[in-house]
């Protein structure tokens, strides 16, 4: 008997507890963020080890007799480039946030999560970190990594300190939650479902070379990066002392930077913008061209500009295509034609060559030397066309995790290697 009473107590009080204002209950999964100090990750993020496949191939930059290979948010691979006709993979530098470099005497600078990460490869066969200043292209404090999120019914985020912290990854455990709660938080008209993006507010002979996707430039002592508002300039007269100058606002969806003699060009994804730099340490702001939106690399050769637009996607609505505009007055530049493209990337000058990646369409090369006319010369089909940098005697190319290398053949090119990394 007393053991009946203690089972219909415990119904009832069961009952009464599922049944309250905040009930019934339910198992959920419930993420919650693992965290780690930021000066021991950013540490650890940093390292030169060798050869592995890449991920997800970005950028490419040319220094003397190597090639750098960005690899998507992880770091660059360095191959050995003395036979083009036999490039060799020498090591991965691992620098986790990386998306670009550049490189003067020997120093690589690059970006990794918004700091300024400087490499002496003046022995390539032992790279060294020489510093690191911290938030040095853009104020980093919420640091978002790039971790999927775990499937999860709550996302909770307690009490961390984004200024110190790195979010390194997820705990999901099941807890047990009311259906009330759960259907409150993401069943309701203008609810705010809880998310950790809520939060996320011409060459020098010691200089190497980018492609024209690059945010990073060196002209001089001067190195000059662009994130997606502001041009961040500093001065690397001193290796042991870099200065950390005034930034200088340009728009709010800028991509690249390209210079030509003291002016820089900047691709945004709403126009091309053009900057003095008479006083270097200064960028003053000459005029803009506008478009449409669009993903916009730009490169520059006497009185043109050509700026390639892709639309679709991220990119924006407007039709891609070539645009070639006349610069000869700096001050009022102005479209002459526009060829129609179908999803270009980046682009380069050689002569009277002009070389496009047009994305899933290949390499088209075209002859310039009537510009603002260009006629389509030669199309290398069935590769992926990203960016390229043309060289003295050859064109470099990145595709989907491979490079390509052409020498130029009289008026044509022809492929000289192909290298899957």
């Amino acid at each position: 008997m007393k053991n009946f009473v203690f089972l219909f107590c415990a119904i009832a009080l069961f009952a009464f507890v599922s049944c309250n204002d905040d009930g019934p209950y339910e198992d959920y999964l419930v993420a919650r963020p693992i965290v780690q100090d930021a000066i021991s990750f950013k540490a650890e993020a940093v390292d030169v080890v060798d050869p592995i496949p890449i991920v997800s191939s970005g950028k490419i930059y040319a220094y003397q007799d190597y090639i750098f290979v960005n690899d998507v948010n992880l770091g660059f691979h360095v191959i050995d480039n003395k036979n083009p006709s036999a490039p060799e993979s020498i090591a991965f530098i691992k620098l986790e946030g990386n998306n670009d470099i550049s490189i003067k005497d020997d120093k690589i600078y690059a970006d990794s999560y918004g700091d300024l990460v400087i490499f002496d490869i003046s022995d390539i066969t032992n790279i060294t970190i020489k510093s690191r200043i911290v938030n040095a292209i853009y104020n980093n404090d919420v640091w978002l990594s790039n971790l999927e999120y775990p499937q999860a019914d709550f996302y909770e985020y307690g009490d961390i300190d984004y200024s110190r912290d790195i979010v390194v990854g997820w705990e999901v455990n099941i807890e047990r939650r009311s259906v009330e709660e759960y259907e409150s938080r993401y069943n309701c008209d203008g609810c705010v479902v809880d998310s950790l993006e809520s939060f996320n507010d011409s060459p020098q002979p010691s200089t190497g070379q980018g492609g024209s996707l690059a945010r990073f430039k060196i002209i001089d002592d001067y190195l000059y990066v662009v994130d997606y508002s502001n041009i961040n300039i500093f001065d690397i007269t001193d290796i042991e002392e870099i200065k950390v100058l005034d930034d200088v606002q340009v728009a709010w969806d800028i991509e690249t930077i390209y210079s030509q003699g003291n002016i820089l060009f900047i691709g945004g994804a709403q126009g091309m913008y053009i900057y003095g730099i008479e006083n270097p340490e200064k960028p003053e702001f000459i005029s803009e061209f506008r478009h449409g939106t669009a993903c916009d690399p730009v490169v520059v050769d006497g009185d043109y500009a050509y700026v390639t637009l892709k639309g679709g996607g991220f990119c924006g609505n407007t039709e891609s295509g070539l645009y070639v505009i006349d610069i000869s007055n700096l001050e009022n530049p102005e479209l002459k034609v526009i060829y129609p493209m179908d999803g270009p990337n980046g682009l380069g000058i050689k002569n009277n060559t002009l070389f496009i990646c047009d994305g899933d369409s290949g390499l088209k090369v075209y002859d310039k030397t009537a510009v603002p006319n260009i006629t389509l010369v030669n199309t290398f089909e069935d590769i992926i066309a990203y960016d390229v940098i043309p060289l003295a005697s050859s064109l470099l190319m990145i595709g989907d995790r491979t490079l390509y290398q052409y020498e130029y053949v009289d008026d044509n090119i022809r492929l000289l290697s192909t290298f899957q990394l």
